[in-house]
């Protein structure tokens, strides 16, 4: 039931490559709305190709937040992300349209749809230190036992992420709960499909962007001063192409591993989405379903906008 005098938000969300992006411009196109996107990576400026950053020719006509807002040498924290989303939201409700949060980091969407207080920590060093010493597996394994949530949501090969991640619980405790404290009338809804469906299109997303230079992409990064420690730093495609380029891997190798993490990051997001109750989930191929369940959210008929 809508809380009066709240201000409505949707948000879709779910595993990577399941065809958020294109349903988000799609909602926003008939209902008006504008595009905030919860993508940690999607936020730096140069990460294109390898992160999936909707194109201008993808958005359709409608204005997106949050994309290319960051310099790749500089640390983005989910403090700075809900600042950001939150101003967003606030301008594009003043005119009077829909704010559409839409991406795959659960940990960001969830500090913003919950007005999740974020506390500062400083960083330990002499746990860093420690820590540093340890095998991103070990790592995993230790944040799994200190803050499983949190664990559901990060890139398991990444060891910055994992540390900072098991710092942070270390000195608070676990992630904030879900709560009930938004300042919006929230509406989630999640996009996902079956595992052999979702492994293909992830297989032909990656043969997609390697064809479209992803690692030339990497290259131009490092050109311009971004360093290789931290390009490991952003995961996934990045780190295995990095490692590709200093000839750690070889292209095979390269592909085989980043097929098998991707599928693995995509079940934790899986996790992470699964265990909030308020998502209603549906098939990609459902339009219909969820343009009805967003018309009833809002109490408002879908425009007939012709792109």
């Amino acid at each position: 039931m809508l809380k009066e005098n709240k201000p409505c938000l949707l948000v879709i969300c779910g595993p990577t490559a399941t065809g958020k992006s294109d349903l988000a411009v799609e909602l926003a196109q008939k209902f008006n709305g504008e595009i905030i996107s919860a993508d940690s990576r999607q936020v730096y400026r140069g990460l294109d190709i390898g992160s999936g950053k909707i194109t201008k020719e993808e958005m359709g006509g409608i204005s997106h937040h949050l994309l290319d807002v960051a310099d790749p040498k500089d640390i983005f924290s989910v403090d700075k992300f809900k600042t950001l989303a939150q101003k967003a939201i606030a301008d594009i409700i003043s005119r009077k349209k829909l704010p559409i949060i839409c991406g795959g980091t659960g940990f960001y969407i969830h500090y913003v749809i919950d007005n999740v207080s974020v506390v500062e920590v400083s960083q330990n060093e002499t746990l860093r230190s420690k820590l540093s010493k340890k095998t991103p597996a070990d790592l995993f394994s230790l944040l799994q036992t200190l803050d499983p949530d949190r664990a559901d949501s990060i890139d398991a090969q990444n060891s910055v992420r994992l540390i900072r991640a098991i710092e942070i619980a270390t000195a608070l405790g676990k992630v904030p709960p879900i709560s009930n404290n938004s300042p919006h009338n929230v509406l989630q809804v999640g996009i996902d499909l079956p595992d052999e469906e979702l492994k293909e299109k992830i297989k032909t997303r990656l043969e997609k962007r390697l064809a479209r230079g992803m690692v030339e992409e990497v290259e131009k990064l490092v050109e311009q001063g971004v360093s290789w420690e931290r390009l490991h730093t952003f995961g996934l495609e990045y780190r295995s192409v990095a490692s590709f380029l200093k000839k750690e891997i070889s292209e095979s190798e390269m592909k085989e591993k980043l097929l098998s993490e991707i599928w693995h990051y995509a079940k934790r997001q899986r996790t992470w989405f699964r265990k909030d109750k308020r998502i209603q989930w549906f098939n990609p191929r459902e339009m219909e379903k969820m343009e009805t369940e967003v018309k009833l959210f809002l109490r408002t008929e879908p425009l007939n906008h012709t792109f």
